[in-house]
């Protein structure tokens, strides 16, 4: 089944589970290219794709989380008619989080495990000065120096035009969530940190520890931010063997 939140060919839609994956500012289901097929034909790996970019980039972007979740909820929901994990890197840890919650609220199905990388828990402040209403060079330098937009975007016009426009929504939808005052989460929570991360410390990942009832794991792996690009194989070897156990 396909779906406009998860375009693109998929490597093994019969699969009895499925992997969600959510992207960091900015970022679309081309990040996860690389992962389809990473955990054989068991998995159905599913990147999730916001308003504002790719396929989607008529779309207008989303800047507030409360306007994100039901659309993306009802999106998903045909999808989650087998067991499946969510996966979130930065900004798309507390997606995935967030809609895991917003299922559970709604009464729908629950993830089997939550992955998260790269981001605070989403209760502690943030130490960076927020940036989404810097002007456009500031944004930009930034931004860049994050690592995380490519350098041939930046440097081409064209494609900066439009692309800037979801990339600033997503730092605005990042810089003004808030998490809702509510119950924590039932299923298992793993976190995943790069050592030389200067946006999120180890300490600030082991705090998602207190969003789930069940049971939490911290994994640290050398890198920096975007340490699941500099070895993707690294990533996913330690994600293979928690999507065997959650499967049924």
């Amino acid at each position: 089944m396909r779906s406009p939140w998860t375009p693109g060919p998929q490597a093994a839609p019969d699969a009895a589970f499925r992997l969600f994956c959510f992207a960091h500012a900015g970022g679309g289901s081309s990040a996860f290219r690389e992962w389809r097929g990473a955990f054989g034909t068991g998995v159905d790996v599913r990147p999730v794709l916001l308003p504002g970019r790719e396929a989607r980039l008529r779309e207008p972007p989303v800047r507030r989380m409360d306007e994100l979740l039901g659309p993306l909820c009802a999106g998903l929901l045909p999808l989650l008619d087998r067991p499946f994990a969510f996966f979130g890197h930065s900004l798309g840890a507390v997606v995935a989080y967030e809609t895991a919650r917003e299922l559970a609220l709604c009464g729908g199905p629950r993830p089997e495990h939550l992955l998260v990388s790269a981001r605070r828990a989403p209760h502690l402040p943030s130490r960076q000065a927020p940036v989404h209403r810097l002007a456009e060079g500031e944004f930009l330098r930034v931004v860049a120096e994050m690592g995380g937009t490519p350098a041939d975007v930046i440097a081409q016009p064209g494609l900066l035009r439009a692309f800037l426009p979801g990339l600033r929504a997503d730092f605005e939808l990042n810089e003004t969530y808030v998490p809702r005052a509510r119950g924590v989460l039932d299923c298992p929570v793993s976190a995943f940190a790069g050592d030389r991360d200067p946006q999120v410390a180890p300490d600030e990942m082991a705090a998602w520890r207190d969003t789930t009832r069940g049971p939490f794991r911290l994994r640290v792996l050398p890198g920096g931010h975007f340490y699941l690009r500099e070895d993707p194989a690294a990533l996913t070897a330690l994600i293979r063997p928690v999507l065997t156990a959650a499967r049924p």
